[in-house]
Protein backbone atom coordinates (compact mmCIF):
# COMPACT_ATOMS: atom_id res chain seq x y z
CA UNK A 1 0.00 0.00 0.00
CA UNK A 2 1.01 3.44 -0.97
CA UNK A 3 0.66 6.43 1.72
CA UNK A 4 -1.75 8.03 -0.21
CA UNK A 5 -4.82 6.59 -1.77
CA UNK A 6 -8.69 7.04 -1.56
CA UNK A 7 -10.69 4.97 -0.04
CA UNK A 8 -11.81 2.79 -3.05
CA UNK A 9 -7.88 2.56 -3.84
CA UNK A 10 -7.49 1.51 -0.45
CA UNK A 11 -10.17 -1.42 -0.21
CA UNK A 12 -8.73 -2.65 -3.52
CA UNK A 13 -5.46 -3.19 -2.50
CA UNK A 14 -6.45 -4.13 1.08
CA UNK A 15 -8.81 -6.90 -0.43
CA UNK A 16 -5.60 -7.88 -2.42
CA UNK A 17 -3.20 -8.85 0.06
CA UNK A 18 -6.25 -10.55 2.00
CA UNK A 19 -6.40 -12.72 -0.71
CA UNK A 20 -3.47 -13.76 -1.38
CA UNK A 21 -3.20 -14.72 2.10
CA UNK A 22 -6.25 -17.04 1.69
CA UNK A 23 -8.81 -14.70 3.67
CA UNK A 24 -12.12 -16.00 2.34
CA UNK A 25 -14.47 -12.99 1.21
CA UNK A 26 -11.47 -10.50 0.92
CA UNK A 27 -13.48 -7.79 -0.30
CA UNK A 28 -16.15 -7.49 2.18
CA UNK A 29 -13.28 -7.49 5.30
CA UNK A 30 -11.06 -5.13 3.91
CA UNK A 31 -14.10 -2.80 3.90
CA UNK A 32 -15.18 -3.93 7.30
CA UNK A 33 -11.72 -3.22 8.45
CA UNK A 34 -11.82 -0.15 7.32
CA UNK A 35 -15.12 1.45 8.51
CA UNK A 36 -13.55 0.07 11.56
CA UNK A 37 -10.66 2.23 11.22
CA UNK A 38 -12.42 5.13 10.07
CA UNK A 39 -15.28 4.79 12.34
CA UNK A 40 -17.60 4.88 9.32
CA UNK A 41 -20.23 2.86 7.48
CA UNK A 42 -20.76 0.89 5.08
CA UNK A 43 -22.71 3.50 3.19
CA UNK A 44 -20.57 6.03 3.66
CA UNK A 45 -17.52 3.94 1.90
CA UNK A 46 -19.60 3.59 -1.21
CA UNK A 47 -20.82 7.11 -1.38
CA UNK A 48 -17.18 8.90 -0.45
CA UNK A 49 -14.92 6.28 -2.54
CA UNK A 50 -12.68 8.98 -4.01
CA UNK A 51 -12.44 10.62 -0.78
CA UNK A 52 -8.49 10.76 0.54
CA UNK A 53 -7.01 9.03 3.65
CA UNK A 54 -5.19 9.98 6.66
CA UNK A 55 -1.88 8.99 6.83
CA UNK A 56 -2.76 8.02 10.33
CA UNK A 57 -5.89 5.82 8.85
CA UNK A 58 -3.42 4.34 5.97
CA UNK A 59 -0.75 3.42 8.96
CA UNK A 60 -3.65 1.80 11.32
CA UNK A 61 -5.27 0.07 8.49
CA UNK A 62 -1.92 -1.53 7.40
CA UNK A 63 -1.49 -2.61 10.81
CA UNK A 64 -4.82 -4.67 10.53
CA UNK A 65 -4.82 -5.78 7.13
CA UNK A 66 -1.63 -7.72 8.34
CA UNK A 67 -2.90 -9.37 11.67
CA UNK A 68 -6.10 -10.42 9.24
CA UNK A 69 -3.59 -12.12 6.77
CA UNK A 70 -1.83 -13.56 9.33
CA UNK A 71 -5.35 -15.27 11.10
CA UNK A 72 -6.69 -13.50 13.46
CA UNK A 73 -10.67 -13.22 13.28
CA UNK A 74 -12.40 -10.00 11.94
CA UNK A 75 -14.35 -9.82 15.12
CA UNK A 76 -11.71 -9.88 17.69
CA UNK A 77 -9.57 -7.29 15.54
CA UNK A 78 -12.73 -4.88 15.77
CA UNK A 79 -13.73 -6.44 18.96
CA UNK A 80 -17.30 -7.07 17.50
CA UNK A 81 -20.00 -9.00 16.30
CA UNK A 82 -23.56 -8.74 15.41
CA UNK A 83 -25.97 -11.57 17.22
CA UNK A 84 -29.61 -11.61 16.61
CA UNK A 85 -29.66 -8.09 15.14
CA UNK A 86 -27.59 -6.56 18.35
CA UNK A 87 -23.94 -5.84 18.48
CA UNK A 88 -21.70 -8.03 21.38
CA UNK A 89 -18.38 -7.02 22.21
CA UNK A 90 -16.10 -9.92 21.21
CA UNK A 91 -12.12 -10.51 22.65
CA UNK A 92 -9.87 -13.66 22.09
CA UNK A 93 -11.42 -14.75 25.64
CA UNK A 94 -14.71 -15.30 24.74
CA UNK A 95 -15.73 -17.82 21.41
CA UNK A 96 -17.16 -15.30 18.27
CA UNK A 97 -20.81 -15.80 18.32
CA UNK A 98 -22.67 -17.83 15.46
CA UNK A 99 -25.33 -17.23 12.85
CA UNK A 100 -26.32 -21.13 13.71
CA UNK A 101 -26.74 -20.26 17.94
CA UNK A 102 -29.56 -18.28 16.60
CA UNK A 103 -31.48 -20.92 16.05
CA UNK A 104 -31.23 -21.99 19.81
CA UNK A 105 -32.16 -18.43 20.72
CA UNK A 106 -35.60 -18.76 18.71
CA UNK A 107 -36.46 -21.97 19.69
CA UNK A 108 -35.60 -20.95 23.11
CA UNK A 109 -38.25 -17.41 22.88
CA UNK A 110 -40.98 -20.42 21.57
CA UNK A 111 -40.91 -22.44 23.91
CA UNK A 112 -40.80 -19.39 26.78
CA UNK A 113 -43.97 -18.16 25.05
CA UNK A 114 -45.85 -21.37 25.06
CA UNK A 115 -45.01 -21.86 29.10
CA UNK A 116 -47.44 -19.82 31.21
CA UNK A 117 -45.23 -18.02 33.68
CA UNK A 118 -41.36 -18.31 33.16
CA UNK A 119 -39.36 -17.91 35.82
CA UNK A 120 -35.87 -17.68 35.17
CA UNK A 121 -33.98 -19.04 32.40
CA UNK A 122 -29.78 -20.21 33.22
CA UNK A 123 -26.98 -20.31 30.50
CA UNK A 124 -24.38 -22.73 30.63
CA UNK A 125 -21.09 -21.65 29.21
CA UNK A 126 -22.24 -17.98 28.46
CA UNK A 127 -19.16 -16.51 26.39
CA UNK A 128 -19.97 -13.25 25.50
CA UNK A 129 -23.33 -13.49 26.96
CA UNK A 130 -25.47 -13.08 23.41
CA UNK A 131 -27.51 -15.96 24.40
CA UNK A 132 -29.22 -14.69 27.53
CA UNK A 133 -28.73 -10.93 26.94
CA UNK A 134 -30.72 -11.27 23.55
CA UNK A 135 -33.57 -13.42 25.02
CA UNK A 136 -33.70 -10.95 28.30
CA UNK A 137 -33.87 -8.24 25.25
CA UNK A 138 -36.56 -9.86 23.04
CA UNK A 139 -38.37 -10.86 26.82
CA UNK A 140 -38.42 -7.86 29.47
CA UNK A 141 -40.32 -9.55 31.86
CA UNK A 142 -37.31 -12.85 32.36
CA UNK A 143 -34.72 -13.09 34.69
CA UNK A 144 -31.38 -15.13 33.85
CA UNK A 145 -28.18 -16.38 35.24
CA UNK A 146 -25.12 -16.82 33.40
CA UNK A 147 -22.23 -19.60 33.75
CA UNK A 148 -18.98 -19.55 32.89
CA UNK A 149 -15.92 -20.86 34.42
CA UNK A 150 -13.49 -18.26 32.83
CA UNK A 151 -13.63 -14.59 34.53
CA UNK A 152 -12.28 -12.70 31.46
CA UNK A 153 -15.48 -14.30 29.58
CA UNK A 154 -17.55 -13.38 32.45
CA UNK A 155 -16.46 -9.78 32.62
CA UNK A 156 -16.75 -9.59 28.64
CA UNK A 157 -20.55 -10.94 29.16
CA UNK A 158 -20.97 -7.84 32.05
CA UNK A 159 -19.91 -5.48 29.29
CA UNK A 160 -22.50 -6.86 27.04
CA UNK A 161 -25.24 -6.78 29.36
CA UNK A 162 -24.52 -3.54 30.46
CA UNK A 163 -24.46 -2.64 26.62
CA UNK A 164 -27.98 -3.74 26.17
CA UNK A 165 -30.16 -2.67 29.20
CA UNK A 166 -30.12 -6.09 30.78
CA UNK A 167 -27.87 -6.13 33.74
CA UNK A 168 -30.07 -6.02 36.48
CA UNK A 169 -31.74 -8.88 35.28
CA UNK A 170 -29.02 -11.42 34.74
CA UNK A 171 -26.97 -12.81 37.00
CA UNK A 172 -23.47 -13.79 36.22
CA UNK A 173 -21.32 -16.31 38.16
CA UNK A 174 -18.31 -18.46 37.49
CA UNK A 175 -18.83 -22.03 37.57
CA UNK A 176 -17.55 -25.77 35.36
CA UNK A 177 -20.82 -26.29 34.72
CA UNK A 178 -23.62 -26.25 37.36
CA UNK A 179 -21.00 -27.08 40.15
CA UNK A 180 -21.85 -23.62 41.57
CA UNK A 181 -25.30 -23.31 42.23
CA UNK A 182 -27.38 -24.70 44.79
CA UNK A 183 -29.20 -27.97 44.12
CA UNK A 184 -31.67 -26.85 46.32
CA UNK A 185 -32.46 -23.44 45.64
CA UNK A 186 -31.40 -22.54 42.14
CA UNK A 187 -34.93 -23.68 39.75
CA UNK A 188 -34.84 -22.63 35.96
CA UNK A 189 -37.69 -22.75 34.24
CA UNK A 190 -35.21 -23.38 31.22
CA UNK A 191 -32.11 -24.02 30.76
CA UNK A 192 -29.82 -23.43 27.48
CA UNK A 193 -26.47 -24.27 26.24
CA UNK A 194 -23.72 -24.13 23.42
CA UNK A 195 -21.56 -26.19 25.04
CA UNK A 196 -17.82 -27.33 23.72
CA UNK A 197 -18.42 -30.42 21.53
CA UNK A 198 -15.86 -30.08 18.70
CA UNK A 199 -13.89 -33.98 18.49
CA UNK A 200 -10.35 -33.82 19.46
CA UNK A 201 -9.77 -35.38 15.72
CA UNK A 202 -11.90 -32.74 14.25
CA UNK A 203 -10.10 -29.47 16.12
CA UNK A 204 -6.84 -29.97 14.44
CA UNK A 205 -9.04 -29.72 10.67
CA UNK A 206 -10.58 -26.45 11.94
CA UNK A 207 -10.47 -22.86 9.91
CA UNK A 208 -7.04 -21.34 11.74
CA UNK A 209 -9.16 -18.60 12.51
CA UNK A 210 -10.69 -20.86 14.63
CA UNK A 211 -8.40 -23.22 16.15
CA UNK A 212 -5.24 -21.18 16.70
CA UNK A 213 -7.41 -17.67 17.86
CA UNK A 214 -10.41 -18.55 19.68
CA UNK A 215 -10.52 -20.37 23.34
CA UNK A 216 -10.05 -23.91 23.24
CA UNK A 217 -12.09 -24.83 26.05
CA UNK A 218 -15.10 -23.07 24.72
CA UNK A 219 -14.63 -25.60 21.25
CA UNK A 220 -13.76 -28.98 22.15
CA UNK A 221 -13.77 -30.93 25.54
CA UNK A 222 -11.51 -33.52 23.55
CA UNK A 223 -12.09 -37.10 23.01
CA UNK A 224 -15.69 -38.01 21.06
CA UNK A 225 -16.73 -34.18 21.91
CA UNK A 226 -19.83 -35.08 24.16
CA UNK A 227 -18.16 -34.98 27.83
CA UNK A 228 -19.84 -31.55 28.21
CA UNK A 229 -22.93 -32.97 26.66
CA UNK A 230 -23.27 -35.92 28.61
CA UNK A 231 -22.60 -33.91 31.86
CA UNK A 232 -25.74 -31.54 31.25
CA UNK A 233 -27.74 -33.95 30.22
CA UNK A 234 -27.16 -35.85 33.79
CA UNK A 235 -26.61 -32.80 35.79
CA UNK A 236 -29.98 -30.48 34.14
CA UNK A 237 -32.89 -32.08 35.65
CA UNK A 238 -31.81 -30.96 39.15
CA UNK A 239 -32.01 -27.09 38.39
CA UNK A 240 -35.41 -27.64 36.40
CA UNK A 241 -39.04 -26.80 37.58
CA UNK A 242 -41.32 -29.79 36.43
CA UNK A 243 -41.90 -29.64 32.48
CA UNK A 244 -39.16 -27.33 32.23
CA UNK A 245 -37.19 -27.41 29.05
CA UNK A 246 -33.44 -27.99 27.82
CA UNK A 247 -31.79 -26.90 25.34
CA UNK A 248 -28.48 -27.16 23.41
CA UNK A 249 -26.56 -26.93 20.19
CA UNK A 250 -24.51 -29.55 19.48
CA UNK A 251 -21.88 -30.10 16.29
CA UNK A 252 -22.99 -31.38 12.69
CA UNK A 253 -22.46 -34.89 13.03
CA UNK A 254 -23.65 -35.50 16.55
CA UNK A 255 -27.41 -35.83 16.14
CA UNK A 256 -27.74 -39.41 16.63
CA UNK A 257 -24.86 -40.02 19.15
CA UNK A 258 -26.92 -37.33 21.33
CA UNK A 259 -30.20 -38.89 20.69
CA UNK A 260 -28.85 -42.34 22.30
CA UNK A 261 -27.90 -40.67 25.64
CA UNK A 262 -31.43 -39.39 25.99
CA UNK A 263 -32.80 -41.00 29.10
CA UNK A 264 -36.29 -41.23 28.27
CA UNK A 265 -37.69 -41.86 32.04
CA UNK A 266 -36.17 -37.94 32.93
CA UNK A 267 -36.49 -36.60 29.68
CA UNK A 268 -39.34 -35.93 26.41
CA UNK A 269 -37.52 -35.18 23.05
CA UNK A 270 -39.20 -32.14 21.40
CA UNK A 271 -37.21 -32.07 18.39
CA UNK A 272 -33.98 -31.40 17.14
CA UNK A 273 -33.91 -28.00 14.95
CA UNK A 274 -31.68 -28.12 11.82
CA UNK A 275 -30.26 -24.75 10.86
CA UNK A 276 -30.24 -22.91 7.69
CA UNK A 277 -27.79 -25.12 6.06
CA UNK A 278 -30.33 -28.66 6.83
CA UNK A 279 -28.11 -29.70 9.67
CA UNK A 280 -29.41 -30.72 12.92
CA UNK A 281 -28.06 -28.54 15.26
CA UNK A 282 -30.44 -27.19 18.58
CA UNK A 283 -31.61 -30.38 20.61
CA UNK A 284 -34.94 -29.06 22.63
CA UNK A 285 -35.65 -31.68 25.58
CA UNK A 286 -38.70 -31.59 28.36
CA UNK A 287 -38.14 -32.24 31.83
CA UNK A 288 -40.90 -35.23 32.27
Amino acid sequence: MSNDFSIARAIVEAAQILRQAGVPEARREAASLLEHVIKRDRTFLITHAETLLASSDVRHLRDLVERRSAGEPLQYITSRQEFYGLEFEVTPDVLIPRPETELLVETALGLLDKMANPSRLCDVGTGTGCIPVTILHERPMLQAVGLDISLPALRVAARNAARHNVTERLTLIASDCFSALDTQRARFSMIVSNPPYVTEDAFADLQREVRDHEPRMALTPGGDGLRIIRRLMEDAPRFLEAGGYFLMEIGFDQHEAVMSLIDRQVWELLDIYKDLQGIPRTVALRKI
